[in-house]
């Protein structure tokens, strides 16, 4: 078996980071084909204590603005690595119009038109999407897209787009049976 593959991805609970509710769930219809990668477009974060306020804040936007059933993403990860439970594994997001019933949604918390995503953050990310195939949410042959490969938007911003070979690359030692670093 997969040596890499014990290291698994720690992830903050909705209730560690204070979540609401969600108005209802609907669940993937089976494992996500596709990942799609996101940012939030907003200030970076850090750890749970300043993870805590952006998640809900961005959580009350989704739902109360945007009229969503609950925050958007399945995952967001701040830039220390931490990786925070959205709508989680199985359920469907609303990140991406027209690609929700096949997806997952992970969002860096950031703007990566400016910043550029940290090393804990990408290992992090590699880590989530390894326990995803394992644990049976994501196929194993899953295609991975930057946001503005299915929509007309700048997301996943310039510099995290620019390193999503870096993820692409934990999927494809996955597929060919490899064993190596993430």
């Amino acid at each position: 078996m997969y040596s890499l593959m014990r290291q698994t991805a720690n992830i903050v609970s909705r209730q560690e980071w204070g979540a609401a509710a969600p108005k209802q769930k609907e669940s993937l219809e089976g494992p996500a084909k596709k990942v799609v990668i996101h940012h939030t477009a907003l200030q970076s974060c850090k750890g749970l204590s300043e993870g805590k306020d952006r998640l809900q804040s961005i959580q009350r936007l989704h739902m109360k603005e945007r009229h969503f059933d609950d925050i958007g993403y399945n995952f967001l990860i701040g830039g220390d690595g931490s990786v925070f439970e959205g709508r989680g594994w199985g359920v469907m997001g609303a990140h991406t119009k027209g690609h929700n019933r096949d997806s997952l949604g992970i969002a860096f918390m950031g703007n990566f038109n400016n910043d550029t995503p940290s090393k804990e953050a990408i290992l992090s990310v590699k880590q989530l999407l390894m326990s995803g195939v394992l644990e049976g949410f994501i196929e194993p042959r899953f295609v991975l897209y930057g946001h503005r490969d299915l929509g007309a938007t700048e997301c996943p911003g310039k510099n995290l787009y620019a390193a999503l070979s870096k993820l692409r690359s934990s999927g494809k030692h996955f597929r060919e049976g490899e064993e190596g670093e993430v």
